[in-house]
């Protein structure tokens, strides 16, 4: 039995033989093929594309292609080849194959926004230069499957745009039926057309990433209010076709958007447009809970404006979060309070003080501005940024409100101006709201959204604790201080008024005039040896920012009227017309 084993296995080994030997003979064939100069230069050129690595890309182009090119177009070109197909990913699927004739083969795969996922065959072109293999590059390189000396194009066109509307239905916007001509419409009139703003050609601004999404450079699109705010789910899904010259890469049909429910209340958006009427100035409720907008008219969401006293309610938050004071903490009645050597005025000369919360409900400047300094700009500012200045509202088209960094803010008048909504601090309507809002949720500070089936979300701005005592201190406001003109019946509101002016009334031989406010007890501020006293209605914008009911609220609303006078004159009972209306309504 051994010797048969034996001979069993000499048999066996010519042949072991022959099949290793084959193996190494494919394998240094194969060998030879993978290391080909010429598959393995188009390989690592195809490879750099995938990463969008352009420079090692233009490192292997004949000399002959740099001089056509610089490396800073040919970049460009590329990102533009990319931007035409909608490209968002791409990748190398399998290896380099020579075609012949210094033509090699690569499959690559190209995911698109408009196209899905492309198989594709990137075939590149090489050249000897003085013994070397260089890539033969021209600028239909750009992109994979276009034959050389097409270009890369295409064809979109936009779906029908879809209906805008309102959080109970009722149609705010909508476009002529599909293959008909017309301007978009808004079938409520001006009650619709103060929020719902336009459409036009694409703004130079948006060019670029609209163009990455496959829009036509012709298109309409929103340019204003929920228009443009929406302008994603409104406008659909581009369709057409990628062209290489003649032949046609890929295709696709346009998907139009299904209506679109926006959070606007009918109500609530005609009573804040019928209150604004003619004047200049802005107004923006919400729902604190939610941050869902339910009205804008005029220039709530871009109108930036010094926000006066309201910012008292950042201030207060501020002081009471540092435990400096409380609301029964007593300050002295004073006229006016001295800030480097500049005195600033309590409007009319009024004398005001008393405690924390009489201060705050009668808005005396001159136990504000001191607690400002005293809080100082750091705290300050923090808590400013925790309501959301200096941060992007998160509402396309809405400005961002502002105040400097604390390191800006240099000396006790900056920093006390800085505490009364006046210096260099700016806001929106649409930021003074959310400052009501937080303290009406318990602290939150919420998201806002114009999207009824967007998800809530909010971030902490101050305590709970604070949050209430705020909420305490503004209904105190509204029941017996500047905002008595924003009560209801039967409701507790909670509020805060703003006089912000927009320059000094007087001036000093030893400062730089500062803008500041005046109000009646929401006072004026002038330099050394000013009478100080009224400032007049063309001089100042009138704010109120309030929320009801104080105990689970339902609404938040801002009022901002330029160069309109006193906050609680003017802007309190609009105010107050818009709260009915988001109470009484839907």
């Amino acid at each position: 039995m051994t010797e048969i084993r034996n001979q069993r296995l000499r048999r066996a080994r010519p042949v072991l033989a022959l099949a290793v030997v084959a193996f190494a003979v494919g394998a240094i064939a194969g060998a030879g093929h993978s290391s080909s100069p010429t598959v393995a230069l188009a390989g690592k050129f195809v490879q750099a594309w995938s990463r969008g690595d352009y420079t090692t890309m233009y490192a292997e182009i004949s000399p002959e292609a740099q001089h056509s090119v610089t490396p800073s177009a040919f970049g460009d070109d590329y990102r533009e080849d990319m931007r035409t197909a909608t490209a968002e990913r791409r990748r190398v699927t399998g290896r380099a194959r020579a075609l012949g004739g210094g033509r090699v083969a690569v499959p690559v795969r190209v995911r698109t926004r408009l196209w899905g996922t492309l198989s594709l065959t990137y075939t590149i072109e090489t050249v000897s230069v003085s013994g070397e293999e260089r890539i033969a590059w021209t600028r239909s390189l750009g992109f994979p499957g276009v034959a050389r000396g097409l270009p890369l194009t295409r064809r979109t066109t936009l779906p029908r745009r879809a209906t805008l509307l309102a959080r109970d239905g009722t149609v705010l916007a909508e476009s002529p039926p599909e293959g008909t001509s017309g301007a978009r419409s808004a079938p409520l009139g001006e009650l619709a057309s103060a929020v719902v703003g336009e459409v036009g050609p694409i703004p130079e601004s948006r060019r670029h990433e609209l163009e990455a999404e496959g829009v036509p450079a012709d298109a309409e699109v929103g340019t204003s209010g929920l228009e443009l705010a929406l302008d994603d789910r409104l406008r659909g899904g581009p369709g057409g076709e990628l062209l290489a010259g003649p032949q046609v890469l890929a295709s696709s049909a346009p998907r139009p958007a299904k209506a679109v429910r926006s959070t606007i209340s009918p109500s609530v958006q005609q009573a804040a447009v019928t209150a604004l009427g003619g004047q200049l100035g802005g107004v923006v409720a919400i729902k604190p809970s939610s941050g869902q907008i339910l009205a804008v008219a005029g220039i709530g969401l871009n109108g930036l404006q010094p926000p006066g006293s309201t910012f008292k309610i950042i201030t207060l938050s501020g002081v009471l979060g540092a435990h400096l004071a409380t609301p029964k903490t007593v300050f002295p009645y004073a006229t006016y309070a001295t800030l480097d050597g500049v005195r600033l005025n309590n409007a009319n000369g009024e004398d005001c003080g008393g405690s924390l919360e009489l201060s705050f409900a009668v808005s005396c400047n001159s136990v504000f501005t001191p607690l400002g300094v005293k809080l100082g700009a750091t705290r300050l500012v923090a808590t400013a940024e925790a309501f959301g200045f200096n941060h992007d509202p998160g509402v396309p088209g809405a400005a961002r409100s502002s105040l400097p960094a604390a390191s800006e803010i240099q000396g006790e008048l900056d920093v006390g101006s800085t505490a009364i909504g006046q210096g260099e601090v700016l806001a929106t309507p649409l930021q003074m709201v959310t400052v009501a809002a937080a303290v009406a949720d318990g602290g939150r500070r919420p998201s806002l959204s114009f999207m009824a089936d967007a998800p809530q979300g909010n971030s902490r701005a101050i305590s709970p604790s604070v949050a209430r005592t705020v909420r305490h201190l503004m209904t105190e406001v509204v029941r017996e201080g500047t905002g008595t003109s924003a009560a209801i019946p039967d409701v507790v509101v909670a509020g805060k008024t703003g006089t912000a002016e927009l320059k000094s009334t007087c001036t000093s031989s030893t400062t730089e005039e500062e803008p500041h406010e005046s109000e009646e007890n929401e006072n004026s501020s002038s330099g050394e040896g000013c009478k100080g006293g009224e400032s007049e209605a063309s001089n100042t914008d009138a704010w109120f920012t309030a929320f009801a009911p104080a105990i689970h609220p339902r609404i938040a609303v801002c009022v901002m009227l330029v160069k309109d006078g006193a906050g609680g004159d003017t802007a309190a009972p609009v105010a107050r017309e818009v709260l009915e209306a988001g109470l009484h309504g839907k």
